[in-house]
């Protein structure tokens, strides 16, 4: 038996076997001798998914043997990249190419078949998330196929497989549409919660990203804006919120504590008056610490006592 945790520690398993595949002809086999055994198998990148895709009783994949940049086209500009390389170790490789990513999340540690596979995104109301930029799939399959699958062939598969969540078979390689190489200048600032959710309109449409994270307890937010520009990197890297280097570079940020989160897709326009609500919900955990005895309640937002 072997033990498994994501990323975070929340999701756990105990396993008949954890495997490790350094190549495409092993996940093909892998896969063949899972369905003639009726095993389950499920295939793990960095585990940086807070929803419970990967435990199970029988065989979890561990991709991160099939990792590096196997091949870039010029022409079209794009990359077949193995399924187990870590965002953080594109960079490099496609900076030198004269490339990068059309845009990436927060964190840059998931494997890109995860991130592509559960709808990884960033920022950007005109741009869209990793998935969306995902040409071509090499998924080694039940029936012991490895099926290339692309708009031209398998295009059913292709267009599924592109936010796969694990749900087709073991994704070995995914071909990316990437973009030319470009800088972008950050700006970070400390403002009340008021005044940043007043200006988001007008900050989203004025910026390629603009975002900002909230502090209940205090009602003070951190927001930033980031945006292309021709001036040259300023090396050291300074401190997130005020970085001018190459997007691969300025994108991602460092967040070494272990957390799990919620993420729900709503229309943008009700966005705001989510945020209002979990505002009141914060101010109603604020009157709770501050009241030694005595019943707090919560209806439709309204502090009662």
């Amino acid at each position: 038996m072997a033990d498994w945790s994501n990323w975070s520690g929340r999701h756990r398993a105990k396993v008949k076997q954890l495997h490790h595949v350094r190549s495409e002809g092993d996940a093909v086999a892998l896969a063949a001798e899972a369905t003639r055994r009726s095993l389950r198998i499920r295939a793990a990148g960095t585990g940086h998914s807070h929803s419970p895709l990967i435990p199970n009783d029988d065989i979890i994949v561990d991709t991160s043997g099939l990792a590096g940049v196997q091949s870039i086209d010029h022409g079209t500009n794009r990359a077949w990249i193995g399924s187990g390389t870590k965002i953080f170790a594109l960079g490099a490789p496609l900076h030198a190419a004269g490339l990068a990513l059309a845009n990436q999340g927060d964190i840059d540690q998931q494997s890109i078949a995860g991130a592509v596979g559960t709808g990884t995104h960033g920022t950007g109301i005109a741009l869209r998330n990793l998935s969306s930029a995902v040409t071509g799939l090499r998924i080694a399959t039940a029936a012991g196929e490895l099926l290339t699958a692309n708009a031209e062939q398998h295009s059913e598969l292709w267009q599924a497989a592109r936010l796969h969540l694990g749900a087709f078979g073991i994704v070995t390689a995914v071909e990316m549409q990437l973009r030319p190489m470009y800088r972008l200048r950050e700006h970070g600032w400390q403002a009340k919660y008021d005044e940043i959710t007043a200006a988001i309109d007008r900050q989203a449409a004025a910026h390629r990203h603009f975002e900002f994270f909230w502090y209940p307890k205090t009602d003070t937010a951190f927001a930033k804006t980031l945006d292309e520009t021709d001036e040259p990197a300023s090396y050291p890297l300074a401190e997130e919120g005020h970085r001018l280097a190459w997007s691969h570079e300025v994108l991602p940020n460092h967040r070494p504590h272990k957390h799990t989160e919620m993420e729900y897709s709503v229309p943008a326009e009700f966005g705001l008056a989510c945020y209002f609500y979990a505002r009141d919900i914060g101010r109603v955990w604020r009157v709770a610490e501050a009241l030694e005895d005595g019943m707090v309640g919560i209806n439709e937002g309204i502090i009662s006592t």
